[in-house]
């Protein structure tokens, strides 16, 4: 996931303004030039390490992945969103959210749009907060509005509300990829690399055609001993495959892999969790050959390298194609 372009943000965001601004002059109207939201919406969720329950032979270890990378992959998939504040209107931040996701097919050595891609533009606020003239305003705008009050007893701090407007802007972005996802699941049958976790669907989370490759680690599935083996990983070497599961998501097969040597660096570097459908009955040999070559895919997309992207070292050069499509369109 990345922020898009600002400049085509900020002009759908001034014609939104100038047509606010004549049905509602009282709106307090954002026009200094603040910075997509998403870098200033912390994220709430704690670091935490979960105990792996693994499912290939033996205990965590290192793996060396042998064998040349092979390019397998069909596909590409990848969302992004930015977040911007319309205005803040009887004290209510009223964000303008652009959420897209496209996939990009490999053909002939270039990357091209399959399908169409998913752009959404949305009004996202406390609207339940509202003045009805102020509301009524909005809904004049001609853009779709989210009402972001999740209760009746809700705070109205504008600072909660703009990160509410931003964590659904975000679930928006999730169902924009997924749709994408399980329409390729449904008409496709080769390799799609998908950039984040396959969990969230239950139909691309069982389908033999997906792999996740998960870049951030705010939840390392390992401790102690196992985590230790995880940071010491070099490059072309994977972890043991282990099983992840959720209340309430699709439980997956998931190993690391380590893409680039770590000297020099913080013990994330290179490093991506890999995720695959989980075999409904596990052959511990099977899995290992699996997590193998799916490995191999996942090297072989290491050049050319996605710079200058600050991610390069966890980015494979297909999702920043989507990236920089995605920036184009939106």
């Amino acid at each position: 996931m990345t922020v898009v372009l600002r400049a085509a943000m900020d002009q759908g965001l001034l014609a939104l303004q100038r047509q606010l601004r004549a049905l509602a002059p009282d709106a307090a109207l954002v026009t200094d030039g603040e910075q997509a939201l998403e870098h200033l919406t912390p994220d709430t969720r704690p670091p935490r390490l979960v105990g792996a329950d693994v499912i290939e032979a033996g205990p965590m270890r290192a793996r060396r992945v042998f064998g040349d990378p092979i390019v397998a992959f069909a596909a590409f998939l990848d969302g992004t969103q930015t977040s911007r504040v319309l205005a803040y209107v009887d004290g209510v931040p009223i964000v303008l959210g652009t959420v897209a996701a496209a996939v990009r097919v490999r053909r002939n050595r270039r990357l091209t749009t399959w399908h169409r891609p998913v752009v959404q533009r949305k009004l996202y606020g406390a609207l339940a907060a509202l003045l009805p003239a102020h509301r009524r305003a909005l809904e004049s705008l001609g853009v779709p509005l989210v009402d972001t009050m999740t209760s009746a007893g809700a705070t109205t701090h504008p600072f909660v509300l703009r990160d509410d407007a931003v964590h659904r802007i975000q679930d928006d972005r999730e169902a924009a990829e997924r749709e994408l996802a399980e329409c390729w699941c449904h008409l496709e049958h080769e390799p799609l690399f998908i950039d984040g976790s396959i969990s969230g669907s239950d139909r691309v989370a069982a389908a033999e055609c997906t792999v996740g490759v998960v870049k951030s680690h705010r939840t390392l599935y390992a401790e102690g001993a196992a985590l230790q083996t995880i940071f010491a990983l070099r490059r072309a070497e994977r972890s043991s495959v282990f099983k992840v599961t959720s209340p309430k998501r699709m439980p997956v097969a998931s190993w690391y892999l380590r893409l680039r040597d770590p000297v020099g660096h913080d013990p994330m570097w290179g490093l991506v969790r890999v995720e695959i459908a989980s075999p409904p009955r596990i052959d511990v040999g099977a899995i290992g050959e699996k997590a193998d070559s799916v490995s191999r895919w996942i090297l072989a997309e290491a050049a050319p390298l996605a710079m200058p992207d600050s991610r390069w070292d966890k980015m494979v050069y297909g999702i920043r194609d989507c990236e920089e499509f995605l920036r184009a369109v939106t």
